[in-house]
This record gives structure tokens, C-alpha cells and sequence, in this order.
């Protein structure tokens, strides 16, 4: 997916910047990039962090920037930030994006004289796309409406310009961009962990396709919020930090509302429960307490050298990353009956190993509960993950095997209660080798987020969006 970070101060916004694009750090793990400005230059540096962290690849070279604002990524596609100079001025832009009609554009862009420069793998880098359609506007709005108009999937952006920072929303606000208030200035980012530590308290959430300017001593709407918004559940679910929120509503929060349903309603015996770290943890802290049995830790996460897993294009490193991070707590799980709570199932190939090593480590009976609904479809606006192909879910992969075909009766398959559903989550059961497994249906997901069902993106799970 991918997170940013902006501030501007009236006194050097380095150290914030460093910091602030850090706490952005678990949202990806490819390439990570800051730029700040000062007297008409820009300074920039950009990292490839698939295999060190966002910190070691930085500190050393923090002396070398200089000035008041900057704004900073951490992205799961391009080498960002990219640096322009067109009739607009001069500026620098990072985007959260995931651009579907990116070959359209493109060829729509060099038939009228464009180039691009900036290539990684040799596919186009999605920053400096979305920076030659701004450049086609008279102003800095009307190109940023242009991009809103002309993407398909999601795009979120921040531009460093000489007169502050912009920050424009994705149209239909799938991604969160948050703003803090400082004693010296105002920070921007896609998570609010970011703000507390360095000084900031949130003051405003940027609305869908918004667009505001920010200087250290206040901001404006350049663009008013549209009235639709389609923010990405899975935000809740797995990506966001358990101290962040999004649009009021706490992740941490929620994790903990979709265990505490689940568990208050489980019919099973068990001895105790443990949730799969980092996501699992708050719904089976919540499950604890509605079930009313122990919590206890029966597998840990190795956390001083692994990142989340399931980003890296390999599949073989990503299953083995998966299951060198978590560790089997053998004296807590012998013998036991135990429940795991997680976050969601997508391939079912981590999740095979981890219950594979649960056994071989004692446990008598290995229930799993999962937080969302099945996942369904693939994700067409956050690339939340890496499966090319709808046929990468174990859902459809088993509605293939029931069906003969994977699309058959989908919307059967989606409806929790269904007998489809009910065949379906048996034969994933099975695979897995579970003593039981159970998803929490959609109206928890969506009463435990706390927003209206129509604000929020549910399409992996029913395939209903907006395009």
C-alpha cells in the first residue's frame, strides 16, 4: 500500500520529517524516499528498504537537509519522491497510489509530446505520471482535479511546492490523509501515529477528493470534499496501526469490537485464546473478554528483524518470511485447547504452516477466527495484496473445486449463512486441517469501523465499489 508524511515548521522540520515518514514504516516495504525545501532548492533521497529498515537507510544522511518543510514515503511500487519543474513552478510530490489504466495514460500522455524518465523494472513510475497530468492544468488545483478525473483505481498525494505543502485526497478517499497541529506548524500523514511523539495533535481529517494547503501557520481548502466516500476497510482490519485512527474511528478499537462479537457468540471449548501478532492481537484481546477466557500468548512474533510478509511479488520468500517471524510458545500450547484470532485469510498458505507448527508444538485443537469476512475479490484500489489473480484466494480457488467454476453463485458464496458460504468455510476448514474456523459476517465488520456502510470500501468481501 504504502504511507506518507509531511510537515512544515517555522524552524527546520528535519528531525520531524525523519520521524514522522518512519512511523509510517508498516504500511510498505520497497522503496522509501524524503525531500525537504529551502531557498528554492530542493534536497532528496531515495532508498530501496526491502531488506533493511527505513532508519538505517536514512539517519547517516540527515545532517545533509536542510529547511523548514519536507514531506517524505514509504511505498510498496515506485521510487518516490519524484522532483518537477514545469510551468507551475517547481515541486516535489509523493503519492499513495495504485493507477489501473496506467498503460491509457500513458500512451495517451506521449502521443501529446510527453516523455517519462523514471522508470523502475521498466514500468512507469506512477508518481511522475500523475505529475505530468497536474502540469497540464493552469494551476496546481486544476491539474490535481485532473488526476481525480482520470485514474482509475486510487490516488492520495502530497506536493512540496515553494508556497507549502498540498495534500490531495483520493477522490473517493480509500486512503486517509490526516493533518496535526504543532506549536511550530502542522504535519500531514497517512497515519495519526505519527503525530504523538513529535508534537502534533490531529486536528483535521482531509476529505474525499479534498485538496488543502498547508503553511506552518495554518491551512486552507484549495478544494471542497466530495460527498461520496468509499475509505478502505482493510485499513481497520490489517494495515493500520493499533494507535491510529481514520475518520474517528480507532483501529485498536475495532479490532477489539470484532473479537469481542465473535467471542461473546462462540458456542466452542476452549482453554484460552491468542491472537496471530501484529493485527490479531486487538480481536483476541476482545474475544478474551467476550468469551471470558484467558488470553495468553501461544505464538509470538520475532519482531527485531521481520516486517510484515505478505508484500514481497515472491511467493516462496513470502512463505518463508511468514514463518520465520512467529514462534510457537511450546510449554503454552501443549496440550491445550486453543482459539487464534487473525485478521484474514488470502492464499491459506501461511496459515497452513503456522497451524501445522501449532500441532507439532502440542495443541490439542486449533480453532481459527477471523476478523473480517472471506475475501472474495481481489483488491482493485490499494493493492492491500499481492495476488495477481482472483484464483490466489483460497475462497475462490475452493468455489473452483465446488463449482467447477470460480465465479458461480459468488454472490452466494459472499452471504453469510448461505449453505454456499457454509460449504465453502467447511472445505477451507479442511484444508487448513482446523478443528473449526470461523469469519465474522460483514454487518460486524462494518458496525465494529463505526461508519456507514456506504462510506466504507467493502468490495474484497462483496464486490461493491465505486469505480
Amino acid at each position: 500500500m504504502g504511507g506518507f508524511f509531511g510537515t512544515i515548521k517555522r524552524e527546520s522540520c528535519v528531525t520531524d520529517l525523519f520521524y514522522g515518514v518512519d512511523y509510517n514504516s508498516h504500511l510498505g516495504t520497497k522503496r522509501a524516499g524524503i525531500v525537504t525545501y529551502e531557498n528554492g532548492v530542493f534536497k532528496r533521497a531515495i532508498h530501496n528498504i526491502e531488506n533493511s529498515y527505513f532508519r538505517s537507510k536514512f539517519e547517516a544522511e540527515l545532517p545533509e537537509f536542510s529547511g523548514n518543510s519536507g514531506i517524505g514515503v514509504i511505498s510498496d511500487t515506485d521510487a518516490q519522491p519524484i522532483i518537477i519543474s514545469c510551468h507551475l513552478g517547481k515541486f516535489a510530490i509523493v503519492t499513495v497510489a495504485k493507477i489501473n489504466n496506467v498503460a491509457e495514460l500513458e500512451k495517451e500522455l506521449l502521443a501529446s509530446g510527453n516523455h517519462f524518465s523514471e522508470h523502475s523494472n521498466n514500468i512507469i513510475n506512477q508518481s511522475e505520471l500523475v505529475s505530468m497530468i497536474i502540469s497540464q492544468g493552469k494551476d496546481y488545483i486544476e491539474g490535481i482535479k485532473l488526476v481525480q478525473e482520470k485514474i482509475k483505481g486510487s490516488c492520495s498525494m502530497l506536493l512540496l511546492t515553494e508556497q507549502g505543502i498540498i495534500a490531495a485526497r483520493d477522490k473517493y478517499g480509500r486512503t486517509p490523509i490526516l493533518m496535526g497541529r504543532g506549536e511550530n506548524g502542522y504535519a500531514v500523514s497517512s497515519e495519526t501515529c505519527s503525530f504523538p511523539n513529535l508534537g502534533y495533535e490531529l486536528c483535521y481529517n482531509i476529505g474525499p477528493g479534498e485538496i488543502v494547503r498547508l503553511t506552518a501557520d495554518g491551512y486552507e481548502t484549495l478544494a471542497q470534499p466530495g460527498k461520496k466516500m468509499q475509505i478502505c476497510s482493510f485499513l481497520w482490519v490489517y494495515y493500520g496501526y493499533p494507535a491510529c485512527e481514520y475518520e474517528g474511528k480507532n483501529v485498536e478499537e475495532m479490532r477489539f469490537h470484532t473479537g469481542f462479537e465473535m467471542g461473546k457468540n462462540d458456542d466452542i471449548e476452549a482453554d484460552f485464546v491468542s491472537g496471530i501478532p501484529d493485527s490479531g492481537v486487538g480481536m483476541a484481546l476482545g474475544y478474551a473478554v467476550g468469551k471470558q477466557i484467558p488470553y495468553r500468548r501461544g505464538i509470538v512474533k520475532y519482531t527485531p528483524t521481520w516486517p510484515r510478509s505478505f508484500t514481497p511479488s515472491n511467493q516462496a520468500m513470502r512463505e518463508l518470511v511468514a514463518k520465520m517471524k512467529l514462534i510457537p510458545n511450546k510449554t503454552e500450547l501443549n496440550g491445550k485447547r486453543v482459539v487464534f484470532c487473525d485478521d484474514s485469510i488470502v492464499r491459506g498458505t501461511q496459515l497452513r504452516d503456522n497451524v501445522s507448527d501449532l500441532y507439532r508444538y502440542g495443541a490439542r485443537e486449533v480453532h481459527m477466527r477471523i476478523s473480517c469476512p472471506p475475501l472474495l475479490y481481489p483488491c482493485k484500489f490499494l493493492n492491500f495484496t499481492a495476488s495477481k489473480s482472483e484464483m490466489e484466494l483460497i475462497t475462490r480457488r475452493t468455489i473452483a473445486e465446488l463449482e467447477g467454476d470460480p465465479d458461480k453463485n459468488i454472490e452466494a458464496y459472499a452471504r453469510t449463512g448461505s449453505p454456499q458460504y457454509h460449504c465453502m468455510v467447511n472445505c477451507i476448514c479442511k484444508k487448513l486441517k482446523i478443528t473449526s474456523l470461523k469469519f465474522n459476517p460483514l454487518e460486524t465488520l462494518v458496525e465494529s469501523i463505526g461508519l456507514p456502510k456506504e462510506s466504507i470500501c467493502t468490495h474484497c468481501f462483496d464486490g461493491s465499489s465505486y469505480e
